[in-house]
């Protein structure tokens, strides 16, 4: 996976990264949070497919991840994220998109998708975060973990494969590869603990059904960031959405079960044209 076209732009006067692969209509992939995070990382077995399968595939890196800044004594909150993104893709061209979300991805779509509805043509959204109060994410064993294993003396390369085997299902965490723990450690590393103690999100949730376009939401019943209980309020308040659940799946749908992950999101985008 190879010959990305890479780009940094300055929004409200913090660099944000954002990688591009293959042509067409634009998709742009929003990572979740974590130590070390980044748009390639997260969706590294999904660039490809959708690119072979005619779509112009944009990974951006979050401010806080990957290579995009990362203050200090700052909150992360949602609308941070979503107005430097935007302002960033943007600057890159882009005009209109299908937005796919992972979990504080999956919120930063939403808040996009509300705040310029003539922007997202549709959304992907895989275990979505925002969607409840954040204190209940925070009592997630998932997030608990993540958040106090986090940039103490001992966070090394071994503490790193913990965090992320605690995103997929156990049967999965040994298949994760070491070139993964090794791409999200460079990262994790450079992060400062603001990104993840001093994040702020809202509760999204009473507003979905605002959100006129198609929506094709992913869930494992195992994920243990964000409860699979929250595809209801999309099914429940939308005019088109749709939901896929996984058994013996954890919070990353598009790496857990990539190939049935790329299928049909990729069928979902052709549906609409």
């Amino acid at each position: 996976m190879t010959n990305f076209v890479e780009n940094t732009y300055q929004v409200d006067g913090y660099d944000i990264h954002i990688k591009e692969k293959g042509s067409g209509a634009a998709v742009v992939f929003i990572h979740g949070s974590g130590p070390g995070a980044s748009g390639a990382s997260n969706f590294r077995n999904n660039i490809d497919a959708f690119v072979d399968a005619g779509y112009r595939v944009i990974l951006p890196d979050l401010i806080g991840y990957g290579q995009s800044s990362k203050p200090e004594g700052i909150d992360y909150s949602l609308q941070l994220f979503t107005d430097t993104l935007y302002g960033a893709l943007r600057q890159h061209g882009v005009d209109s998109a299908a937005l796919v979300g992972n979990s504080l991805g999956g919120g930063v779509a939403l808040q996009m998708t509300l705040d310029h509805p003539e922007f997202a043509t549709a959304l992907i959204l895989m275990a979505p975060g925002c969607i409840e109060e954040q204190a209940s994410y925070f009592n997630m064993p998932g997030i608990a973990k993540m958040v106090s294993g986090f940039g103490g003396p001992d966070f090394n390369l071994d503490e790193q494969r913990r965090l992320i085997g605690n995103l997929v299902h156990p049967d999965f965490a040994p298949k994760i590869p070491d070139a993964l723990v090794q791409e999200r450690f460079a990262v994790a590393v450079t992060q400062p603990k603001d990104v993840l103690a001093r994040m702020k999100t809202p509760n999204l949730g009473p507003l979905v059904g605002q959100v006129k376009q198609p929506i094709f939401v992913l869930w494992g019943l195992n994920d243990q960031f964000c409860p699979e209980s929250g595809a209801r309020y999309f099914l429940d308040q939308c005019d088109n959405a749709r939901c896929m659940t996984f058994a013996r799946t954890g919070h990353w749908v598009q790496v857990e079960r990539a190939s049935e992950f790329n299928l049909y999101s990729i069928a979902f985008l052709h549906d609409q044209g």
